[in-house]
């Protein structure tokens, strides 16, 4: 029987990767989750071992955390299943891996470094306005960069989507920069890009955090150990770029 000791219903819903603990509050609110038979809206209520805990008339239980780093190739979509037939990142994913949720997302015609976790709290670490995580691209234009763009960009780009702004930006050569994001809109990038005129012909994302790509090949997922989790969240800085993890990387099967 659930009792003022155990896990915070929310919490205890996380771990099941239901969702972030959040996204678990509104459930809870919406009468959706039943414990030991019971509809459950008291969000106070905590969970001991021998409770039974259902969403949506499903039984669910803790899952082991999982948190990866994938590379995501040019021409998919971060989605389970696409309406329009594209294809997706889960189909270069084991099945043991589908159940993950992808931490953002990266456009269908942008690549680099993707997050993927059954953890709903880190989610929420890394997507939280207030938790600033940086992201760092290499980006490709169709022209050449004028210098005075590279200034608006930290001043503030006015687009139709509002103003957006880079945290920092450094020319690589006449049409490659260097983009630092601390919050990101939708697109912001190619948004940005387009507002100035010019057009972006190739996106990677490098880094988040203090986790780099590295040599994950496109396709290729690694699971992240305890000491590259912290680095994701910026409390580690590694001593060069990442390395592939200890764990073996797993590429697209057959």
């Amino acid at each position: 029987m659930a009792t003022n000791d155990g896990t915070r219903l929310n919490k205890y819903l996380a771990s099941c990767a239901v969702g972030s603990r959040r996204a678990c509050d509104e459930l809870i609110k919406e009468g959706r989750v039943e414990v030991n038979g019971s509809p459950c809206i008291n969000m106070g209520t905590r969970i001991s071992p021998g409770d039974h805990v259902k969403v949506d008339g499903k039984r669910v239980a803790p899952r082991e955390t999982m948190i990866i780093a994938f590379h995501k190739p040019r021409g998919f979509v971060c989605t389970r299943e696409d309406e329009l037939g594209r294809d997706t990142i889960y189909s270069m994913l084991p099945a043991s891996l589908h159940s993950l949720h992808h931490v953002g997302r990266l456009d269908m015609d942008s690549e680099g470094l993707l997050i993927l976790t059954n953890d709903g709290d880190l989610s929420q670490q890394l997507m939280h306005p207030s938790k600033s995580v940086e992201k760092e691209y290499l980006v490709t234009s169709n022209q050449a960069f004028e210098n005075a763009h590279l200034d608006q960009f930290l001043e503030g780009v006015y687009t139709p989507e509002g103003r957006l702004k880079a945290k920092s930006i450094e020319r690589l050569s006449s049409r490659r920069i260097k983009v630092v994001l601390d919050h990101g809109a939708k697109r912001q990038i190619r948004v940005m890009f387009d507002t100035l005129g010019y057009q972006v012909t190739k996106l990677l994302r490098v880094r988040i955090g203090e986790l780099w790509l590295g040599d994950l090949e496109p396709g290729a997922w690694a699971a992240l150990n305890a000491v590259e989790v912290q680095m994701l969240l910026g409390n580690a800085k590694p001593a060069k770029k990442r390395e592939a993890t200890a764990e073996p990387r797993k590429k697209r099967a057959d």
